[in-house]
C-alpha cells in the first residue's frame, strides 16, 4: 500500500468514527440539552406590521424585541440567548393561522408573544391546542374563553369594561342615563357590547336607551354615525363606549372634533386607544375623553420611569418610526413586557422549555410591572391579576388618571352577565396524555 493510499483510507476511518459518535452524542441528549447544546431558543413574535391593525401592533413586535435584548444581555434564559422568529400575518386573520403553525412546526420556536384582535387570537387558537405550545397575548378582549394553551396578559371584561361604565354611571363619571355601543365590526366588540347590555340592563337600563353600531375595519367615514350620536344624546345624559380598533380611530377622533362633540357633552369611552393611536390626532378637541386600560403612560412609579427610560433609549438606537423623536408606551406594550418576563421566570422554575412543564409553572408567578402594581398569574385561570385605571385625554395625547382600583383585580374570563357561565370551570381543561406519549 502506497503512503498516499494509507492516508486516505485512515482519513475516511477518523471522519467515519467521529460522525458516530457525534450522532451518538446528539441522540442521548434530551430536548433541554440539545436547546443548550445550540445555545439559543427560538421564540415567536406573530404581530400584524402591515394592514389596518398596523398602527396598534407594530409596536408591540418592537417592545417584544427590546425584552429580548435586556434578557440576552443578561445571559438569557436558562443561559441560552433568545433568538427571536418575527412574522407579518399583515391584518389578514386566516393568514394569522398558517404563521402560527409555520412557527411551531417550521422555526420550531418555543413559545409565541402575538395578536392583538380576538379573531386573529380565534384564529390561531385551534394551531396552538392541537401543536401543543404557548401564546401569550397581550390585549383587553371579550372574555368568554379558557385554553390550555394561551396566556391572557390584557384585561378581562370585570377588569376593563364593566369598570368604565360603573365609573360613567356615577355622579362623579357624569351619571350617564343613555349609552351608545359603538364597535368594530368582528367578535370582539359584539361579545363586550353583548355582556354590557346585560350589565346595563341589570342596572335597570331600558333598551331604548342603548343604541349598538358596528362598522367594518379600515372605516374612515364618521359622519354620519356621530351625528347619530349627537340626535340619540338630545334624549338624555350619553355616553359612548368605543370599541373601534385599529387605524379607524384616527377618523372617528378626527369627526368628534369636527363636531364639536365635547366630552362634557357627551364623554366616549375607549378599551381600544391609547397613547399611540392618539399620536395621528390633534388632541385638544378630544380633551376629557375617556380611555380604561391598566397601565397609562402617565402613571408616577419608579417602576415607569425605568420602563419608559429603556424605551427611548431603545427606540432610539433601533431608529423606530415615531418613537425615536416622540416615544410612547401604552398598555399592550406593558402587558407584552409583564408577559415575556414571567414566561422567562416559568422557564428558569421548570429548569425546562418543555410546553407543559412550562405551563405548570406560570401560575402564581409575579412581576412588578411597569405601573409599579405587582401583577399575578392566577393560578388557575390563565389571567393576570391586573389595577384598573381611568384616564382622561389631556392635549398632547397623554392620559390623566381620574379613576383607578385600589389594587389587582382578578379576572373573570366568564361574564356572570351571561347565563350558565355561573356553571363553567375557572380553570382550562388539561388533554389527557397520549397513549404514545405515556410509553416515553
Amino acid at each position: 500500500m502506497s503512503y498516499m493510499t494509507f492516508r486516505r483510507s485512515f482519513l475516511k476511518r477518523v471522519t467515519a468514527t467521529a460522525g458516530a459518535l457525534a450522532v451518538g452524542m446528539t441522540l442521548g441528549l434530551g430536548a433541554t440539552q440539545a436547546h443548550a447544546q445550540a445555545k439559543t431558543v427560538k421564540v415567536g413574535v406573530l404581530h400584524s406590521l402591515s394592514g389596518t391593525m398596523a398602527i396598534s401592533e407594530t409596536v408591540l413586535k418592537d417592545v417584544a424585541l427590546m425584552a429580548f435584548d435586556e434578557i440576552n444581555a443578561k445571559g438569557g434564559v436558562m443561559g441560552m440567548k433568545i433568538e427571536p422568529v418575527v412574522v407579518d400575518p399583515a391584518s389578514n386573520w386566516p393568514l394569522f393561522a398558517e404563521k402560527a403553525r409555520q412557527l411551531i412546526t417550521q422555526d420550531k420556536v418555543s413559545v409565541v408573544f402575538g395578536c392583538w384582535t380576538s379573531v386573529s387570537r380565534k384564529s390561531v387558537l385551534p394551531v396552538f391546542e392541537e401543536l401543543n405550545n404557548l401564546l401569550f397575548y397581550p390585549v383587553q378582549y371579550e372574555g368568554e374563553e379558557i385554553s390550555k394553551n394561551v396566556f391572557y396578559t390584557g384585561a378581562a371584561p370585570n377588569q376593563q369594561a364593566i369598570p368604565a361604565v360603573e365609573y360613567l354611571m356615577s355622579k362623579e363619571g357624569g351619571a350617564a342615563k343613555r349609552w351608545v355601543l359603538l364597535g368594530t365590526d368582528y367578535v370582539y366588540p359584539r361579545t363586550t357590547n353583548k355582556i354590557l347590555r346585560a350589565f346595563l340592563k341589570s342596572k335597570g337600563v331600558a333598551d331604548k336607551d342603548i343604541d349598538e353600531k358596528y362598522t367594518p375595519f379600515g372605516h374612515s367615514d364618521y359622519q354620519t354615525i356621530v351625528a347619530d350620536v349627537k340626535k340619540f344624546a338630545a334624549g338624555g345624559k350619553t355616553a359612548v363606549i368605543s370599541t373601534i380598533n385599529g387605524d379607524s380611530n384616527v377618523p372617528f377622533y378626527k369627526e368628534l372634533g369636527n363636531q364639536g362633540l365635547k366630552a362634557t357633552d357627551v364623554p366616549v369611552v375607549a378599551f381600544s386607544v391609547g397613547e399611540e393611536e392618539l399620536r395621528g390626532v390633534d388632541a385638544k378637541p378630544l380633551v376629557g375623553h375617556l380611555a380604561a386600560w391598566n397601565y397609562f403612560m402617565t402613571i408616577k412609579s419608579p417602576a415607569n420611569d425605568e420602563f419608559i427610560k429603556k424605551w427611548s433609549a431603545y427606540a432610539k438606537a433601533k431608529n423606530i418610526a415615531g418613537h425615536k423623536d416622540k416615544p410612547l408606551t401604552n398598555d399592550p406594550m406593558e402587558a407584552t413586557y409583564i408577559g415575556i418576563y414571567m414566561w422567562k421566570q416559568a422557564v428558569e422554575k421548570a429548569k425546562s422549555f418543555d410546553i407543559d412543564k412550562v405551563r405548570a409553572a406560570m401560575g402564581g408567578q409575579t412581576f412588578t410591572a411597569p405601573s409599579g402594581i405587582v401583577s399575578k398569574m392566577d393560578e388557575k385561570n390563565h389571567h393576570l391579576h391586573k389595577a384598573v385605571f381611568i384616564g382622561e385625554v389631556k392635549a398632547d395625547g397623554q392620559f390623566n388618571v381620574v379613576w383607578k382600583t385600589k389594587g389587582p383585580v382578578k379576572a373573570q374570563p366568564w361574564s356572570p352577565f351571561i347565563p350558565g357561565n355561573d356553571k363553567k370551570k375557572d380553570e382550562p381543561a388539561l388533554m389527557a396524555e397520549k397513549p404514545a406519549e405515556k410509553k416515553k
